[in-house]
């Protein structure tokens, strides 16, 4: 199988969004299944059709220091306000690489969305190193977790909160309640959404996915960028279109107010 390239590199996806990857593959999320979270992931799916080994990652970085600065001419440039990390690859498999990257594009005039799920811990060191970009983490969770990795989703969405913009980037599902799974998980998502700063994501299953066969999920054809699609749809307003539309907007636009803990605050002063 083809190895992704070990160059950082801009680039534009199917809704518009503006990528900078610091990691293609995703080593944890498909140790357990090689189709990756909730055995549908669109990235992993993705790898697999164009030929990539989605189970190595491999770190990106700048060739030069002239490839790094017309990668942030590049940023500043284009029209939205802006870029992600952990499009194909979770920014969390490496935080050291992560923020040595955030290092070299901290003078870009746009804010850069995190997508993790947090398969390895930020430091309490690396916390504090969070105010000095302009960050917004939305840690990707959802009923379908198992339960050890959905509590830490959580815990780590709440220690984020002090630090810098914090989101629980739920996926979500219409569960089957005539079904005791779905039922089980209904309830679990519920839980999820009475957290203060969600985002809901909508889930979109293959027709073969165990969730679907099982009907332990309700799934319905919809109109996805043009294309006919299996969704599992929550909330029947949730979007699912061109992101530049999306009231959304990954949190960015949001106003956060950040609690630093008292014991925090001592610390920065010893």
């Amino acid at each position: 199988m083809r190895q992704y390239k070990n160059v950082i590199s801009l680039s534009q996806n199917d809704r518009g969004i503006w990528d900078l990857d610091v990691s293609k593959g995703c080593t944890s999320g498909v140790l357990d299944d090689p189709k990756g979270c909730y055995s549908d992931c669109y990235a992993a799916r993705s790898a697999k059709i164009y030929g990539y080994d989605f189970s190595k990652t491999v770190l990106r970085d700048f060739k030069t220091k002239n490839h790094e600065m017309q990668i942030i001419r590049q940023i500043n440039k284009i029209k939205e306000s802006f870029i992600r990390i952990g499009c194909s690859g979770d920014p969390s498999e490496n935080w050291d690489h992560t923020f040595k990257i955030l290092q070299k594009i901290k003078r870009v005039n746009k804010e850069i969305v995190i997508i993790t799920k947090h398969w390895n811990l930020l430091s309490n060191f690396q916390l504090n190193q969070l105010s000095e970009f302009k960050l917004c983490i939305n840690t990707s969770c959802s009923a379908l977790d198992k339960p050890d990795q959905l509590a830490r989703c959580v815990n780590e969405y709440n220690r984020l909160k002090p630090y810098c913009k914090s989101f629980l980037r739920i996926v979500s599902c219409d569960f089957n309640k005539e079904n005791e799974s779905g039922l089980a998980m209904s309830i679990i998502q519920s839980e999820l959404f009475k957290n203060e700063l969600t985002i809901d994501t909508v889930f979109r299953p293959n027709k073969n996915n165990q969730l679907v066969l099982d009907k332990v999920i309700n799934v319905k054809i919809g109109n996805f960028l043009g294309k006919k699609t299996i969704l599992s749809k929550f909330n029947k307003k949730t979007y699912v279109g061109k992101c530049e539309q999306c009231t959304e907007q990954c949190g960015v636009f949001k106003d956060v107010l950040r609690r630093t803990p008292f014991y925090e605050q001592t610390k920065l002063f010893q």
